[in-house]
């Protein structure tokens, strides 16, 4: 009996840059970025005249952006894809038989080397700065939602404790808001707050990841969580920052300060922006208002008991200063609270024979109190964007931007889960991911020339069309 010779022990003679395929993502990549700007970034965190020499930092990272590229969740695992994967081993710089760096190398250098530097934030903003160069992102028109992580925590396993009230930045502007209001219509100035002790509130912290936040929001899973808010360019769906906080902390406090770093940061001249109904309060209204910018905001549908009038069927009279009724009957200025609240109280012995009583009101007095927030006018004047052709047409792409972003992030990237415990490290896996995302961006529309000037001729008719409908409107004729 011949025995047939197995292929597999035969020595061929081939290059490991003839083994990879010319249309592979990391070639694509590859072509697109020099990392280079790596090692000069970590020159200060490598001593270069004592101890042994550690791994080059680029191959380091390119370990790291691999792992976030093809969502390999464990180092351990990393290393031995690494291993046997051609296209890894080239993107590396490695041949056939290399030795791969021990997985520990990684966790080494991330506990001893990095965790006090910026140096994943550096990377991810080189790879932003990358992107502007070769105008996919010009920072016009910004979308910003958040995504939970599921903290590596059990959700059983926690223990009771009270903090103090996170102390919003509006505050001081609040105040001064509400004693203007106040002197406007006759009352005295409020009380200042008594110094006593914030007895805070009490909240459930993981005793496994203290640092993760219990999240509790309707249709949501409940549980130790971090979010994810993060910032996606409008026009090629770059993201352009990502910021991680507790899974208990609301989306509308770190938006404005992560706003203004990025148009400190990047230089952004923002013209719109398009967010979520979580984001409709009165502090981020009044602030995109102040800064000039056009905000569209989703809406979320009030609930209320049934063949009960809602506060919108209250009718606000500025000028007079007071609501009207659906029965027409008038609700006058009482006071402005310390939130910030306008109070508008009807008259008892004009409710108590009006048919719509029940309808209205059930206290026990037959008073209808309705209130308005100092700066219920922006979110009246944002809200009315919503609905315009413009607001339409930025709102309509929130699904197409940010949305699926962190849709691809969670089923590609590994963006379900936490792979560490704490916020530092958290961070650094929202960084890695969202560099790793753009850097997929950029490959395609790079490599590829004719997506690109799609995009560019979409953009040229998008703006084009706003312009005409916005000359339109002003009487004006658009010469062609």
């Amino acid at each position: 009996m011949i025995k047939e010779n197995n292929p597999q022990n035969e020595m061929e003679f081939v290059t490991i840059e003839s083994l990879v395929p010319e249309n592979h993502l990391l070639r694509k990549i590859s072509k697109s970025i020099d990392f280079s700007f790596i090692r000069e970034k970590t020159k200060d965190l490598y001593c270069l005249n004592n101890g042994r020499p550690g791994v080059d930092p680029v191959m380091l990272f390119k370990m790291l952006f691999i792992g976030y590229l093809f969502g390999i969740r464990s180092e351990r695992q990393l290393i031995r894809e690494i291993e046997v994967n051609v296209a890894y081993r080239w993107f590396l710089g490695l041949g056939l038989t290399n030795k791969i760096p021990h997985h520990s190398t990684i966790s080494q250098n991330r506990r001893r080397r990095f965790s006090e530097s910026n140096i994943y934030q550096e990377i991810f903003d080189e790879i932003v700065y990358r992107a502007i160069r070769d105008k996919l992102v010009d920072g016009e028109v910004l979308y910003t939602d958040s995504t939970h992580l599921k903290a590596n925590a059990n959700k059983g396993k926690f223990k009771k404790r009270r903090v103090k009230h996170m102390t919003r930045s509006y505050l001081e502007s609040l105040e001064k808001e509400v004693k203007e209001d106040r002197e406007l219509h006759g009352k005295k100035e409020l009380p200042k707050r008594e110094k006593k002790d914030d007895e805070g509130k009490e909240i459930k912290e993981s005793t496994t990841d203290p640092e993760s936040g219990y999240l509790s929001r309707e249709g949501k899973p409940r549980g130790f969580y971090y979010l994810d808010h993060r910032t996606v360019d409008g026009r090629s769906n770059i993201i352009t920052d990502t910021y991680v906080t507790a899974g208990n902390v609301h989306d509308s406090i770190p938006y404005l300060d992560r706003l203004d770093y990025q148009i400190s940061h990047y230089g952004f001249e923002v013209k719109a922006v398009g967010l979520d109904a979580g984001y409709f309060t009165g502090s981020i209204c009044k602030g995109i208002e102040e800064r000039g910018i056009y905000g569209v905001i989703g809406y979320n549908r009030p609930k209320g008991k049934k063949n009960y009038f809602r506060k919108r069927d209250y009718e606000y009279d500025k000028e007079k200063d007071q609501y009207r009724c659906p029965a027409g009957k008038i609700l006058r200025y009482r006071t402005t609270n310390r939130s910030g609240y306008k109070e508008y109280v009807s008259d008892p012995s004009v409710c108590n024979q009006c048919v719509f009583l029940r309808n209205c009101t059930m206290s026990k007095n037959n008073i209808k109190v309705v209130s308005r927030h100092v700066w219920e006018g922006y979110k009246e004047k944002i809200d009315k964007h919503r609905l315009d052709d413009k607001g339409k047409r930025i709102y309509s792409k929130r699904k197409e931007t940010v949305e699926r972003s962190f849709a691809d992030a969670k089923q590609l990237h590994g963006h379900r889960y936490a792979r560490m415990r704490g916020l530092e490290k958290v961070r650094e896996q929202c960084y890695l991911a969202a560099a790793c995302q753009n850097m997929k961006k950029i490959a395609s529309y790079l490599i590829h020339p004719n997506l690109l000037s799609k995009l560019l001729v979409k953009l040229q008719h998008y703006y084009r069309i706003t312009f005409q409908r916005a000359c339109l409107e002003k009487n004006l004729i658009l010469c062609k």
